[in-house]
């Protein structure tokens, strides 16, 4: 894995590829380079015009990309199931988990939940449960769900799950990924129990700290500018380019050998540079804590993964 970059991706030709939040930052970079390895690419954004414009600016470095726009609102399971009934596509190879929110004053989605949980882990839950019979279709498909190191300041609290007892940003936001991380552990410990051969592979990946507008949306929505300038400097002092953050992903989703359940990050301190394997919280491989969100998350979502128990 030394050294790892785009290059050395291997071709995609044929294969269908979902990628959420496409239409800036890291989602953006991933999708490009997808399409530029020959993937049909769906760019499923939340603004469809951000999203056509994201297509045009692709087009314009990768010409002869297949590259389309389809409206997901991951705040709206209403838009989830949409999205998931309306995806034109025999096949899914690839369904890379990636848009967020990170770190926003208290709010909660169309459905009620807690913004940072609702959107960051409950609409990632119903869309892969949505598209796990295509998914399960697909030889070869892999689920990639990016979580941050940052999931290490909380676990998960199953007794407040939206967060109402007391908010605290960046609580919420830790709750969050490690509720993609455990996500991911039991979506493959269900794939690998599951009755009949399944070569799905779900996985995780973390950019690191990476520039993207993920970290100054916080302070805007607040209308706190002083904070958003602060956060804005340093993010360009310290942070990776979005290009380099997004490795880590390329690397989860196309690499060959890449483990079940493994959680791939920058090398140097979780931070920055070629990807590596990274180490995570111990409760995010926690069987029992697993099934709780699992359960919880069909609950709330109304979206139960029949497909796995066939």
């Amino acid at each position: 894995m030394t050294g790892w970059n785009v290059g050395d991706m291997p071709g995609l030709d044929g294969r269908v590829a979902v990628v959420t939040g496409a239409n800036s930052g890291l989602g953006y970079v991933v999708a490009r380079e997808l399409a530029r390895k020959g993937a049909c690419v769906v760019l499923a954004c939340r603004s469809e015009a951000r999203g056509r414009d994201a297509v045009e600016r692709l087009l314009g470095e990768v010409p002869d990309a297949a590259v389309e726009v389809a409206r997901l609102d991951l705040g709206e399971l209403a838009s989830v199931r949409e999205f998931a009934y309306g995806l034109p596509y025999e096949r899914v190879d690839l369904l890379v988990n990636n848009a967020g929110v990170m770190a926003l004053p208290h709010g909660t989605t169309s459905d009620g939940f807690e913004t940072q949980f609702g959107v960051n882990h409950l609409g990632h839950f119903a869309l892969t449960g949505l598209l796990l019979p295509t998914l399960l279709a697909t030889p070869g498909a892999r689920v990639v769900t990016v979580s941050s190191f940052l999931h290490a300041l909380a676990n998960v609290d199953p007794r407040d799950l939206n967060n109402v007892r007391r908010y605290g940003r960046w609580t919420a936001y830790a709750r969050s990924k490690s509720a993609n991380l455990l996500f991911t552990h039991e979506l493959a410990r269900r794939l690998a129990a599951r009755d009949g051969a399944s070569d799905v592979r779900a996985v995780a990946a973390h950019p690191g700290y990476a520039e993207t507008n993920l970290q100054t949306a916080g302070p805007r929505a607040e209308g706190r500018r002083v904070a958003e300038r602060m956060m804005r400097l340093a993010t360009r002092v310290v942070a990776q380019p979005a290009e380099s953050g997004a490795l880590p992903v390329l690397y989860a989703a196309t690499a060959p050998g890449v483990p079940a359940d493994s959680f791939t990050g920058p090398s140097f301190a979780m931070w920055r540079g070629a990807p590596a394997p990274s180490w995570r919280a111990p409760w995010t491989t926690d069987d029992a804590m697993g099934e709780r969100l699992w359960a919880a998350s069909e609950r709330l979502t109304g979206v139960t993964y029949e497909a796995l128990e066939a």
